[in-house]
């Protein structure tokens, strides 16, 4: 649960300069909340600072980086004294088959994805241990929850900050912070474009699997229901509850299929339930 005194709460949000990140910024903006945005460039970010220079830090941030980490955190400290809610939203998409993933698109998609947000997180940790307060939303994917094809190393890293969370959520919880995994569907931003690297299937096996969802990735963008500003909306609802869900997936798709897939998951697990407990000693 968010808490603060007299002054607005302070949200450190990376990846802001589109999508998800960029919504939610404006929203906290114009609620006249405090906010450091940040982004690889910063530039890209400083227009969020119009007439509110006094509210609005905006900050080169690379997740990869930890000499970025450490001063945007330091920076955050110096001029709030406090950071109330940390959005880890920088990371990009990387689609392939299994077996024709390239290894440095791997490594860089876990780098940024998982390792830099297992960095960025434990820099503002003991900030929020500090005030017993603090709220943490990891925006992760419905692929963070099922592994779709063409998508493995994508879930991957995204199921990895999923069981991260988990354990985080059970160390922090007694400590007055929160933890929150967004999982979105499909949304209208230009992640697709932008954020999405692909190596192309040649296999000719996985064409009409991995292959298809490839190519329709890309062939859908701008058309997705999911409205950024809507997502933007329930991030903050998070903020404001006493107990913050463990889950929130986004969009009538992810919700659905998150359900589907859970559902789906415990009936296969209880149908083997005979051959798990066989395999303790005898009694």
């Amino acid at each position: 649960m968010t808490t603060h005194t007299n002054d607005t709460p302070v949200w450190l949000i990376t990846g802001c300069s589109t999508g998800f990140g960029r919504a939610l910024a404006q929203l906290i903006i114009d609620r006249g909340w405090r906010l450091i945005a940040t982004a690889r460039d910063k530039s890209r970010v400083a227009d969020l600072r119009a007439n509110a220079e006094e509210r609005v830090l905006a900050l080169d941030l690379d997740v990869t980086k930890p000499e970025q980490i450490e001063a945007v955190v330091a920076a955050a400290k110096a001029q709030f004294g406090r950071i109330d809610v940390l959005v880890n939203n920088a990371g990009y998409g990387y689609q392939s088959t299994i077996e024709e993933g390239v290894e440095a698109e791997i490594r860089a998609q876990f780098d940024a994805n998982v390792f830099g947000l297992f960095a960025i997180t434990r820099a503002v940790l003991p900030i929020m241990r500090a005030q017993k307060s603090g709220c943490i939303i990891n925006i992760t994917s419905v692929a963070g929850l099922i592994g779709f094809p063409g998508s493995g190393y994508y879930a991957a890293s995204k199921h990895a900050v999923e069981g991260w969370s988990d354990a985080l959520r059970t160390e922090v919880t007694p400590l007055g912070i929160a933890v929150t995994c967004v999982e979105p569907g499909p949304f209208r931003t230009d992640w697709a474009g932008r954020s999405l690297h692909q190596t192309p299937t040649e296999i000719p096996d996985y064409r009409e699997t991995a292959g298809a969802r490839l190519e329709s990735t890309k062939k859908s963008s701008g058309s997705q229901a999911g409205d950024p500003v809507r997502a933007g909306e329930a991030m903050i609802a998070i903020t404001q509850m006493t107990e913050p869900p463990r889950h929130l997936p986004l969009g009538k798709w992810g919700h659905d299929a998150v359900m589907a897939d859970r559902r789906a998951r415990l009936e296969q697990i209880e149908g083997v339930r005979e051959m798990s407990l066989a395999t303790d000693y005898p009694d």
